[in-house]
Parts: C-alpha cells; structure tokens; sequence
C-alpha cells in the first residue's frame, strides 16, 4: 500500500495546533492519503498489542453538551417537544459550517469534514434501483427516515431565525441536512450522555471526535475503544499491534458489506462478516406450492421476522 504524509499541510497543521490548545499530545499519528483506502492515519513507530493507539481529551469532543453551551442551547431548552439528539448535533453542524463557517470554533474540524458521502441516502435513484432488493429497501427505509427527520426539524430551524441574517430555509435546507446527518451517522463514537429533559428520549450517545475519526476500519483489526472517566479522554487501544510506517486501523464493528454501505458509505474487501440477504419474494419462490411443509417453514420464517425484513445466509467463519 503506498502512503502519502499529508501533516505538512495547511489544514492539517491548524488542525493539530488547535488539538493542542485542548490538550491532545501525539507524536505517532500522522494523516496520510493510502493507495487502497484513501485518508487515513499512520503510525511512525511500532505499536504493540494492548498500546494506547490516540488519547483524545473530552475538549475535543463534540457532543450535544456542546451544543447546549453555545448560542443554540437557550433555543433547544425551551423548545416542547423536545428535539432529539440527533436533530440537535445536525443543526449545530449546519449552523457552525454553512452560516458561521470562519467565526466557528471548530473551523479546523469543520474544514476537514467530506463534502459529500456515498451512504445511500446522497446516491441517486437511478442508483439506488441497481441495489439488490433487500438492500434497495434498506436504502429507501434509512432515506425516509432521514427525511422525515428533516421535516419534523423544520418549526425548530424556523424558530433559530433570530440568529441568522440570512433566511433559515436557505441554511437549513434538505441538502445540509442530509451532509450533517451522515457526518454524524458515519463519523461520531459511542459515549453515554446523561439524559436530560431538553432533548426527547432517543439514545443520547453520539460523540464526534476530531482527527480520531480519520482512522479507517478494518474487520481483521480488534480494539477497545471506550471515553475513560478517570483520565476524561476518549482512549483506544490496538489489540492488535501495527508495523513502523503502516496505516492504523480499528473495527467499526463485526458488519456484513451491507451494513458498512449503509452507515458508512464503503465496503470491506475480504470481510469475514459477509452475508447474501435474500430478499422474501426471493426466498418464497423456493417454497413451493406443493411442499408439505409449506405451512410449517413459513410459520417459522414468519415467527423470525424474515418475511418483513429479510433473510441471511452466513458466509464467514463463526
């Protein structure tokens, strides 16, 4: 795999000094562009099984605590019903980058963020109906969802009008929308957040986490990745190990291609978690009218919800 050391550039330089403003420290990490994967991080030495791979101080983080502690918080606390988690990191990240972009604090974040994805909810239609159908489903189910959150926002953007010169519907639009709603679904670590009665009951675990989130994934690689409550850091550990000069990755999690195109956009080449969905008007049709245990296998799929989803033959190794 050949890598490029993308640290010496602008972007990159602010990035890691304002990192050190909030007390992040590293001198093994180094942002590089990789043949296969793309942007990624290197390390500049060995690292062993069980090393502390990035030690990233709560600082960095940017969490709905966050977002309650800047100019949205007094809108978001007296607004019934209470808006979710989700919708609050999205609108703080659409404030911050389209309407606030150079007086924004975390503009040497923000100026790194994609500027676009390739999650199924940003892909064309034309696209979309290429998919297998029970992924094309999928993909149509997380784009209402996105949707319907995107409607369900709207009388709060409306209400955030006193902070804008410009009109709310042109920032708060589908299209940013859906940019901050990836950034979020693709790029956030998991980290419980007390729940409060300003945001609605949904999981408050989001976390985004600078310069941590150009690590890629890998489902060969095992980690621990966790915040520590005594050291107030979100910390990772290699189980691993990595050689001198090669890029560091970590497992997003044990997912099938299917569900890595879905959250994050890529699949995994050699991926121990394959899976063939079949969809049900597939599997129906190898049921035949005149098989005894017709009534009995259906009950069974039915029982198992694979007749509204779908079902899945295992490919990898247990």
């Amino acid at each position: 795999m050949i890598s490029v050391n993308l640290s010496h550039k602008h972007e990159y330089v602010l990035l890691k000094k304002w990192l050190k403003e909030r007390g992040y420290e590293d001198n093994t990490l180094r942002p590089a562009q990789f043949s296969e994967t793309g942007r990624g991080l290197m390390t500049t030495k060995a690292l062993q099984a069980q090393e502390l791979i990035i030690s990233l101080p709560e600082k960095c983080l940017l969490t709905t605590d966050t977002v309650l502690s800047s100019y949205l918080g007094e809108y978001i606390i007296k607004w019934r019903p209470p808006i979710s988690p989700l919708a609050a990191l999205c609108t703080f990240l659409i404030a911050e980058k389209c309407a606030c972009k150079e007086e924004s604090l975390w503009k040497p974040y923000l100026d790194l963020l994609p500027e676009t994805y390739t999650c199924p909810v940003c892909l064309e239609q034309e696209t979309v109906n290429l998919f297998p159908e029970p992924l094309r489903r999928k993909a149509l189910e997380q784009r209402r969802r996105v949707q319907e959150l995107f409607v369900s926002s709207q009388p709060f953007f409306f209400s955030l009008q006193p902070l804008f010169s410009e009109d709310v519907a042109s920032v708060f639009n589908y299209s940013s929308f859906r940019w901050a709603w990836c950034t979020v679904n693709t790029r956030t670590v998991y980290m419980k957040h007390a729940q409060g009665d300003c945001f609605s009951r949904e999981s408050n675990t989001y976390a985004l986490a600078p310069y941590l989130d150009l690590l890629n994934h890998n489902p060969a690689v095992q980690v621990k990745a966790a915040f520590n409550e005594k050291t107030k850091c979100y910390e990772i550990r290699t189980l691993s190990g990595c050689q001198k000069y090669k890029e560091v990755f970590i497992c997003y999690g044990p997912h099938d291609n299917q569900r890595l195109l879905l959250e994050y956009g890529f699949v995994a080449n050699s991926n121990p978690h394959s899976s063939v969905h079949v969809g049900t008007e597939t599997l129906l049709k190898y049921i035949l009218p005149e098989d005894k245990q017709r009534h009995t296998k259906l009950s069974i799929l039915q029982e198992n919800n694979f007749l509204e989803l779908s079902t899945h033959m295992h490919l990898g190794t247990q």
